[in-house]
């Protein structure tokens, strides 16, 4: 067993037997990879108005409980022949938390439950994931459910629009990864690309009206080109390659329900404007998604 290739999971009060919890088990059975649950125990919200002396014993008598029903959750999965370990730690910030475990534990994957956040909230606070996503070094497996908790359909999505993707070697990394998570749980795996057209307007500059549906034409045909010759590289066999025109969100979300996709492999590339970050396809994508994301960073980064 290859100490090194471990696979974290970030537990929480209340999440046993989440579906991450059953991805990550089983990916870690799957790969004869040792397990780490990461219990991260949050300070309820009237914490803080507790008095002094009250604090610590409520916090340790949290934590022990948290590890008295963790160390349960070990003994099964020990049981069926995971080396499963466990720690229980007090988060008042989360995301530092989980970043400080990454740092030191250097997993080869880190999984968690997708925290749902309602849309208006997004909207004045960018959710946990979002940050994660952003600043976690290692992959990122985001779980919504887990039908099967071992994947039977793995897609990867790759984009050949993004020239920091191209140029770093993220779809490759994209396939790659999911070519390694099909086979490692003997599963189905589909390449995905969705062309989106050049919107009329767009190819119209100045006074000067421009044919942007033979824009539009010429574009497919090069990133159809593209798409080939990443397949060709990577021995995608013609069945499992899928060249999409429309809109890349709804396409991506629309092609996992249709062929039940357990997890989608995405690239994390940020944009940065005014030192401020935009949301990328991959963040659209997470909280529309009914199965899982399995979100790549390039290796440079």
């Amino acid at each position: 067993m290859n100490q090194s290739r471990r696979i974290l999971l970030v537990g929480h009060d209340g999440q046993r037997k989440s579906a991450a919890f059953q991805r990550a088990a089983a990916l870690a059975m799957a790969g004869n990879m040792p397990l780490h649950i990461a219990v991260l125990v949050e300070p309820f919200m009237t914490y803080s108005l507790l008095a002094n002396e009250s604090r610590e014993p409520i916090r340790q008598s949290m934590l022990n409980e948290q590890r008295r029903c963790w160390s349960e959750e070990v003994d099964v999965l020990r049981g069926k022949g995971i080396q499963a370990t466990c720690s229980v730690a007090w988060a008042e910030n989360l995301h530092e938390e989980i970043l400080c475990h990454v740092r030191e534990l250097q997993p080869v994957m880190l999984v968690k439950d997708i925290q749902r956040e309602p849309v208006l909230k997004r909207a004045f606070v960018t959710p946990l994931d979002w940050h994660l996503l952003r600043s976690c070094p290692v992959p990122l497996h985001l779980v919504s459910n887990a039908h099967h908790p071992k994947p039977r359909i793995v897609v990867a999505a790759v984009d050949l629009t993004d020239p920091e993707a191209q140029h770093s070697g993220l779809n490759d990394q994209i396939i790659t990864t999911g070519v390694s998570l099909a086979t490692q749980c003997n599963a189905e795996f589909q390449m995905l690309y969705i062309h989106e057209n050049v919107p009329a307007y767009l190819a119209s500059t100045g006074e000067a009206v421009v044919d942007w549906a033979e824009i539009n034409e010429e574009l497919r045909v090069s990133m159809h080109q593209s798409f080939v010759a990443l397949a060709e590289r990577h021995d995608i066999p013609q069945e499992r390659r899928h060249f999409i025109t429309g809109q890349p969100i709804k396409g991506i979300i629309e092609f996992a329900q249709t062929h039940h996709a357990d997890v989608v492999v995405m690239g994390r590339v940020h944009r940065n404007v005014l030192g401020k970050w935009i949301g990328s396809t991959t963040e659209a994508v997470l909280h529309r998604l009914s199965g899982s994301v399995l979100a790549i960073r390039p290796e440079a980064s």
